[in-house]
């Protein structure tokens, strides 16, 4: 149909992710934001799962992934490329939850390749690169699904019960700052890794 697109259908879906979220979002919805009746959309995204891998991809390419740059430790390039991840998925409603439950589209592969390829030209082994990159997107897809299920300040009952808890309280109380915890965590896989690779772990694990 003229006006529609698999680019499209891909922005609104985005758009009605923001206002309803993942769970109340359907091709019904879709099509009604369009002005179209649902079959129309099928001459561009064959199921609703085609449509989410789709969504996926875009916020996955709006966090400009790529290789290092030229002259870049893959330190920092992976500091840089965990901190674009997650403000990628927190770009969205549902952005983390989304992204975990899509698979990669074949055309986002390539990009994957050039990552892992640059990875081993700075010493790692291909098992390594991968190992890496999918453990840092991994935490950072687990932290941006406990960060986007804050439902609120604690209760009553739960400040009244970490009162009791004064090791704990200070623990939480010190890591309000969530910019900084994922810092944090980002840290200790980044010196993890340092060290296997300084071990030379010939596992990649």
């Amino acid at each position: 149909m003229k006006g529609l697109s698999r680019e499209v259908l891909i922005e609104t879906g985005l758009r009605l992710l923001d206002e309803v979220g993942l769970d109340a979002l359907s091709v019904r919805k879709l099509a009604a934001q369009l002005g179209v009746q649902s079959p129309a959309l099928y001459w561009h995204v064959k199921t609703k799962q085609e449509l989410l891998e789709g969504m996926a991809g875009a916020v996955i390419q709006s966090a400009g992934m790529g290789p290092p740059r030229e002259g870049e430790r893959w330190q920092e390039w992976l500091r840089r490329r965990a901190n674009a991840y997650r403000q990628a998925l927190l770009s969205h409603r549902d952005g983390a939850r989304l992204i975990t439950s899509a698979r990669r589209a074949p055309d986002a592969l390539h990009g994957f390749e050039e990552e892992l390829a640059a990875m081993v030209t700075l010493g790692f082994t291909p098992a390594q690169a991968l190992s890496t990159i999918m453990t840092v997107s991994d935490y950072t897809n687990g932290f941006v699904l406990q960060e986007q299920a804050v439902t609120g300040p604690p209760s009553e009952a739960e400040l009244t019960a970490l009162s009791r808890l004064p090791t704990l309280l200070a623990a939480v109380q010190d890591g309000r700052d969530l910019d900084a915890a994922f810092a944090y965590g980002i840290h200790v896989l980044i010196a993890g890794t340092e060290a296997v690779l300084g071990a030379g772990d010939p596992s990649g694990g």
